[in-house]
């Protein structure tokens, strides 16, 4: 019992360490302060939340970086995902390379994945703008997508694919139908993970952004005049879709998870 309550102290511990700072971006989304730092409490607000598409570069910036994250999203999954159920149910000559190559990108410091796409680019003379920040957020996000999916497809046999095409379903209907629902809580979480990622990154898209104005791009360049309380509400709107994105994730999980377990019993 005792070690049991010291293990609940400390996982309260970390918690309340992981949630400080979103506790604190929240609250100061609420504050009114006095000039162009909003570092200090001065007293409680909703104007911002009224005036939150106030400023046109912010809320271009929000719109820029929410479009990447949509791209690179979309793309990273979709390729990660088809990647991911390639390395776990085939076996190909260069499926061990392949391995060792997903978790490079993973393991490189961003200021050098940074470097080596803007060379690449000038290489190519491809012009930085939007083309070459989702290039750049899809490429860093697949491995996170093929890592994340890949635990989940390695423990899944292969028991109810077979018994799909045994009662006749071709591999098309097998996929949708019996894969893809198994597989879903994977690709959920893989997806979120690639959009937060996108959202958050800031080091690989100053080299390639070009006149593309990111969320944290135009944070970074407001911090040093003062960071507006819009920030901070946007930051909250973020987190709370993040939120409930992830909630809607957990419950989809729990019902995928209880669906085999009532095919077994029936």
């Amino acid at each position: 019992m005792r070690k049991g309550r010291w293990l609940g102290v400390y996982t309260g511990i970390v918690i309340l360490y992981l949630f400080i700072p979103i506790s604190v971006m929240i609250l100061f989304g609420f504050n009114d302060p006095v000039g162009r730092f909003n570092f200090q409490w001065q007293g409680f607000t909703l104007e911002w939340y009224r005036r939150l598409f106030e400023i046109p570069d912010l809320t271009e910036s929000l719109r820029n970086s929410l479009l990447a994250a949509a791209v690179a999203t979309v793309v990273s999954t979709a390729l990660g995902s088809m990647l991911a159920l390639a390395l776990t149910r085939y076996r190909f000559r260069a499926r061990g390379p392949m391995n060792v190559f997903i978790f490079l990108p993973m393991a490189t410091p961003e200021i050098v994945m940074g470097v080596s796409l803007l060379g690449l680019f000038v290489t190519l003379a491809v012009p930085r703008g939007a083309l070459t920040v989702f290039i750049a957020h899809i490429l860093f996000c697949l491995s996170y997508v093929v890592v994340t999916v890949k635990a989940r497809t390695s423990g899944l046999g292969r028991d109810f694919e077979e018994a799909a095409q045994d009662l006749g379903a071709d591999p098309w209907t097998t996929f949708w139908t019996v894969t893809f629902p198994m597989i879903f809580p994977g690709i959920m979480a893989a997806s979120l993970l690639a959009a937060a990622l996108s959202i958050d990154d800031y080091v690989i898209t100053s080299f390639n952004a070009g006149a593309f104005q990111t969320f944290p791009l135009w944070v970074y360049g407001a911090s040093r005049i003062g960071v507006p309380p819009q920030v901070n509400v946007m930051g909250t709107i973020l987190f709370m879709f993040g939120v409930i994105a992830v909630v809607f994730s957990l419950l989809r999980a729990s019902r995928a998870g209880a669906m085999p377990a009532l095919v077994k019993k029936g």
